[in-house]
């Protein structure tokens, strides 16, 4: 096991991470900005580094001070959590010639599955089902008319280095595949430095399910079953649940095979999450592979009664997975919803600042994971992540009583918030009923209605 390990991350990920080590018995470095300061994390860890102002490009996306950091805590490992460096696989490099181990995928597997269209053809080989689309990328308009024509219309085209809904567009004819074609390449060089795009059949109104995977060095390779991620906002998601309420079995035990045929023809290791469309018909297709932990982890975590935090440590640091396929049976049901300084009354504008008070809600089925506490300013340079609020009770319908239970008890005075359209979510009869898509958002909540709910 390692000895020490740096958090290069911020916010409730990097607590979480700290946590975990504390409990390992692994000494952790937080490396922080000069924004975060004044967080609470920093007295919970072993040894704090400041590594550049606020502006993530000058800290939490500076390799050259991250990695003086690590050198001069003498840490083994570092473990990026989400967002920041953690698909970076330049950054997963430099820690391997440095001789510190990356928490996380090898850098060729990062680089790999991170080129969306080279994933598509890694999924074909495996025999995974992929969305109808281009062989590859499409380098130029001729190329996307030609392969609109052929799937049909309405398609998407997608950024081959793309995430977070930048560089993709839908296009339901000529005239928008045009313009769509020409938008998504400059929001793709501008967002990811490469304006590489390919084009899929765009599934109307599916549901977005993904598969959670974990795997050692010695050749073991698990699933976790599924998250259900369908309830989004411009492809940001909002609200997570396992085990998905509409799949039956037999596609439960499908979807998860593929998952892994997906992680064995990657040569996965570590952890990370497959992510597939399901149609209305019951078909599912596999979208991309996220190459690090996600934001909703802890769903499968409440679920599976595994730590996933801990297993992605002891597994850099050389050990098996704790646990075997058989060993991995989900119970109950677990919701969660990402609480966000976001004013849902004024289209899901950011709202940083001080809160006043705060006070997380409790009781039986209740976790909650934030580094926020009364007195905290929430900056407003990264994102706006309050917290993740999550419920596990025996059944579907018991937890989102629960969830609504623990909303009503959350206080947050001074920033807006998206507790309201979490209540109003989940009380919608489609929620309720498991009959909603990815597009229940723009059709019920596109604008959120304000009044006294939405000023909570």
């Amino acid at each position: 096991m390692f000895r020490r390990v740096l958090i290069a991350n911020r916010g409730e990920i990097a607590q979480r991470i700290i946590r975990a080590c504390r409990e390992l018995g692994v000494e952790s470095v937080a490396v922080y900005s000069e924004a975060d300061a004044d967080a609470i994390y920093l007295r919970q860890a072993d040894e704090t580094i400041c590594i550049g102002p606020p502006a993530g490009a000058q800290s939490y996306l500076n390799i050259p001070a991250i990695i003086s950091a690590a050198e001069v805590a003498d840490v083994e490992a570092i473990h990026p959590g989400y967002g920041f460096l953690a698909e970076n696989a330049h950054f997963a490099e430099v820690c391997e010639s440095c001789k510190i181990k990356f928490i996380g995928p090898h850098p060729e597997v990062i680089s790999g599955v991170g080129h969306k269209a080279n994933a598509r053809e890694m999924a074909i080989r495996a025999k995974v089902p992929v969305v109808p689309g281009s062989d590859g990328s499409v380098p130029d308009e001729k190329s996307a008319l030609r392969v609109a024509a052929e799937i049909g219309y309405p398609v998407m085209i997608k950024a081959a280095s793309g995430g977070g809904g930048r560089g993709m567009r839908v296009a339901r004819n000529e005239p928008s595949l045009i313009g769509g074609f020409h938008a998504a390449r400059s929001e793709a060089k501008a967002a990811f430095g490469d304006d590489t795009v390919y084009i899929e059949k765009f599934v109307e109104n599916p549901r977005h399910i993904e598969v959670q995977i974990i795997g050692d060095e010695h050749g073991t390779i698990v699933h976790l079953g599924e998250r259900d991620c369908t309830v989004q906002r411009r492809h940001q998601k909002l609200i997570e649940e396992s085990p998905s309420p509409v799949l039956t079995d037999k596609q439960r035990k499908e979807i998860g095979e593929a998952a892994l045929r997906m992680a064995r023809e990657a040569n996965y290791y570590n952890a990370g999450t497959v992510e597939f469309l399901l149609d209305k018909h019951g078909n599912f297709y596999f979208i991309e592979v996220n190459a690090r932990i996600q934001v909703e982890h802890t769903v499968t975590e409440m679920t599976t009664g595994i730590d996933l935090i801990q297993e992605m440590i002891k597994v850099a640091a050389g050990e098996r997975l704790s646990f075997t396929q058989k060993d991995v049976v989900p119970r109950g049901h677990t919701i969660e919803c990402r609480i966000n300084a976001e004013d849902p009354a004024k289209d899901f504008q950011p709202s940083p600042g001080l809160i006043a008070q705060f006070i997380p809600p409790g009781g039986p089925g209740v976790r909650i994971d934030s580094h926020c506490y009364s007195g905290y300013r929430i900056p407003s340079n990264y994102d706006s992540m309050i917290g993740k609020l999550l419920v596990h009770r025996a059944t579907r319908t018991d937890a989102i009583a629960t969830m609504l239970r623990a909303l009503d008890e959350f206080v947050i005075e001074g920033p807006k918030t998206t507790i309201p359209i979490h209540k109003a979510i989940l009380r919608h009869s489609d929620f309720l009923a498991g009959q909603h898509d990815t597009g229940f958002m723009e059709r019920y909540f596109s604008p959120m209605p304000s009044g006294p709910a939405a000023r909570r």
